[in-house]
């Protein structure tokens, strides 16, 4: 259990299968620990839809990118404190108080976006349930390998991820199904404390980790939880090993061997340093790659592609984070097959050129798109040119997501000729000629 689990094959998840079926009380462990990374999905994906409709509630969002920015990332901001203080609080309070604590900050978090007044007041909920996040996303695998039996733990662990992705999915749905509900991104925010509202329920019911318990020398609470768990042969060879793992760590507390010792002892073995930084490397590759931006601000790339209805990008957001379900039950199937390296190869590649091409399409549009003018818009007489454009108050504060969203969908530019709507001249000049599905 020190050592960590070792990553799922097929034989582990036919043998989990097995086991679970054997003992349901298994699964209901890892399931109940496992919604924190639906929270963490949840939460991933929740703020691109719901980042549209704040926009229109708060003309300082709506005209700020910076706020927007503030926004979406200080859930990331505090789920870095939450993962720092994570790590203190699961030696300290144990696994399930742990847990039970990142579920009510998350909830709380998740109320006061929902009640926000004001941007300020959302930006508090995020830090919150950032917060809660980190908490909940270093200590449910911890829980969930520490209470499952080894033979299946890689498996049972690679469910926290399979609910990330599916909760980043489910986030889509739930941004989609309230898009005509009043209140809207305060619905799609306060809907974020159900799973955490359930999975505080579920945790209420179920035991502290075997392990942490016989680090307190509560060994008879260890062993029944082990009993639910194991078979009874297997039991006393259970204990066996969490005695000699956590007397190897009271050992090396007691001899002065800190965090830093062993970090020193681990840099010191050429195969271990080696892997070391493969792992690091890895890590921060898949957070640069940018995919995370992509979740944050799917609808709103969708939009600038030229689809100005709310309902339409998000609903074509799906693809995304759909394709990421789809990309997490590929890896876990395919994985023991052809290999860590291989799969991780591929998906770079196709990372890469992906974004290579989501590059060049922002450009190309940004450096094609002319400036709007009050001036060149307005003297072509009423009947040539956009009518909302100029009846609108402060027609000179409009950019070209205004222009899209407009019933005609286009702003004259001398720069362009091009086609407008059919009650428009042919050769009339203009910004857009898209042709759209406007709510």
């Amino acid at each position: 259990m020190e050592g960590g689990h070792p990553p799922a094959s097929k034989t582990e998840f036919t043998e989990c299968w097995r086991t679970t079926w054997k003992t349901p009380y298994i699964m209901r462990l890892a399931l109940s620990a496992g919604i924190g990374g639906l929270l963490f999905g949840y939460d991933t994906g929740v703020i691109s839809g719901a980042l549209l409709y704040i926009r229109e509630d708060f003309h300082d969002v709506d005209k700020k990118t910076w706020l927007q920015e503030t926004i979406v990332s200080m859930a990331v901001a505090g789920a870095i404190i939450g993962a720092a203080i994570g790590g203190w609080m699961n030696d300290a309070l144990g696994r399930k108080k742990s847990i039970l604590a990142a579920d009510f900050v998350f909830f709380i978090g998740a109320i006061v976006m929902a009640v926000a007044p004001a941007p300020w007041v959302i930006i508090i909920g995020r830090i919150l349930v950032g917060f809660g996040v980190g908490m909940a996303s270093m200590t449910s695998p911890l829980y969930i390998s520490e209470a499952s039996p080894a033979r299946i733990r890689g498996a049972l662990v690679s469910t926290n991820g399979f609910l990330i992705t599916g909760g980043q999915f489910l986030s889509y749905l739930i941004n989609l199904a309230f898009t005509k509900a009043p209140g809207t991104w305060r619905w799609m925010l306060g809907v974020a404390g159900v799973p955490a509202l359930v999975q505080f329920v579920l945790m209420l019911s179920l035991p502290e980790s075997p392990r942490w318990l016989y680090r307190e020398n509560k060994a008879d609470e260890a062993r029944a939880i082990l009993e639910k768990i194991y078979p009874a042969e297997e039991v006393e060879r259970e204990m066996q090993a969490l005695h000699e793992s956590v007397q190897a760590e009271k050992e090396g507390a007691a001899a002065g061997e800190g965090v830093l010792a062993r970090l020193k002892g681990a840099f010191s073995n050429p195969v271990v340093r080696r892997g070391l930084y493969a792992g690091i490397t890895v890590q921060v590759a898949q957070q640069f790659v940018g995919i995370n931006t992509v979740m944050y601000y799917s609808p709103t790339i969708v939009q600038f592609a030229g689809f100005a209805s709310n309902q339409t990008a998000l609903a074509l957001s799906l693809v995304t984070s759909g394709l990421n379900v789809v990309g997490t039950v590929i890896s876990m199937c395919f994985i023991d097959r052809y290999g860590r390296r291989r799969l991780m190869i591929i998906s770079m590649i196709g990372i890469i050129t992906c974004l290579v091409v989501l590059s060049g399409v922002f450009f190309q549009a940004a450096s094609h798109a002319p400036r709007i003018s009050n001036l060149e818009s307005t003297h072509f007489g009423g009947n040539s040119t956009c009518s909302a454009y100029v009846s609108a108050p402060n027609p000179g504060s409009w950019n070209c997501m205004t222009c899209l969203k407009a019933e005609c969908g286009f702003c004259a530019n001398k720069v362009n000729n091009c086609r407008g709507r059919g009650d428009v001249q042919k050769s009339l000049p203009c910004l857009f000629s898209i042709s759209l599905t406007h709510n």
